[in-house]
Formats: C-alpha cells, structure tokens, sequence
C-alpha cells in the first residue's frame, strides 16, 4: 500500500518537478557537445598520426641512401648519363 501511495506521489508531482528541472539545465546538451569535440579530435589525432607513420617510413628509406652514399655507392633508380 505504502509503494503504490509513493509510486503514486512520484509520477504526478516528483517526477515531473524532476523532469521540469532537467529541461531547464543545459547540461546534458553540453555533454553531448563534448562528446562531439572530443570525437572530432581523435578523429584528426587518428588522422595525423598515420603522417607521422607514413613519414617516419621515408625516413626509413631513405635512411638507406645515405648509407649507400658514405660507402660511395650511386644512387638507385637513376638512368647512366651517357658523356658521349
């Protein structure tokens, strides 16, 4: 008797006071705004550091060349001039 005399004071009066008062806050709209930002900023994060990746793999190749060049070897992929 006593649940369905408070289940009764809830739905009419608590639960739409509880209700009115969120419609007035902003907060659950500024979470979802951050929720967005912080989204779109992994998202370029994501984006920079496959860059970063796909620099650090040149880097990686010609690394290569600079070796070969100390050792005095002549870099690959060039056609021979012809001095004639």
């Amino acid at each position: 008797m006593i649940k369905k005399i408070l289940y009764g004071i809830w739905t009419f009066s608590l639960q739409k006071g509880w209700n009115w008062i969120w419609s007035k806050t902003e907060v659950d709209e500024k979470a979802i705004a951050v929720a967005k930002e912080v989204k779109r900023r992994a998202e370029l994060a994501y984006e920079e550091a496959a860059d970063v990746v796909d620099a650090v793999k040149e880097v990686g190749n010609q690394a290569g060349d600079v070796i070969d060049a100390v050792k005095g070897k002549k870099r690959r992929g060039r056609k021979p001039k012809n001095n004639g």
